[in-house]
């Protein structure tokens, strides 16, 4: 007997990507930390407690790799993150899990386009001084010729 995939509700079983996303120069291991981050999250409130372990575990990568891109996303203002602290059986308190807050996807896009304004910026300048630099050597050598022609 034939059987149909089980209808599934949009808003429970999936995730959106923002597009905008692709627009911001990130590897394919920065995607698919915040990809995971956004599986997570709870829709209200933005934040997500999944620790490097468990998120390495979703995407292949090692611990170390995951904190570095964790690191990278959080630079970048796609997430915020803050050390929780858990109460052991004990009494102790230790660190727990990170928790992550999505940011607005607009903060970061705002925070590249800012950034590829001031690389503009300082390209600019580069060259300006480069340009400058040439017509001070240019004017030293014909002053120098000059110099050597009177001699």
């Amino acid at each position: 007997m034939y059987r149909h995939w089980p209808k599934r509700d949009p808003i429970k079983n999936y995730f959106p990507l923002p597009n905008e996303l692709f627009a911001l120069d990130l590897n394919s291991s920065e995607i698919s930390i915040y990809a995971y981050l956004l599986r997570c999250e709870n829709r209200e409130t933005h934040q997500c407690w999944p620790s490097y372990k468990t998120i390495g575990k979703a995407t292949k990568l090692c611990e170390n790799t995951v904190r570095k891109y964790v690191c990278s996303l959080e630079e970048r203002h796609l997430i915020r993150t803050e050390q929780t602290m858990i109460t052991a059986k004990d009494g102790r308190g230790m660190n727990g899990s990170l928790r992550y807050t999505i940011c607005p996807i607009q903060e970061a896009l705002d925070y590249y386009h800012e950034r590829q304004l001031m690389r503009a910026d300082e390209e600019a300048s580069r060259r300006r001084m480069e340009k400058r630099l040439a017509r001070l050597n240019k004017q030293k050598s014909i002053n120098l010729e000059k110099e050597g022609m009177s001699a």
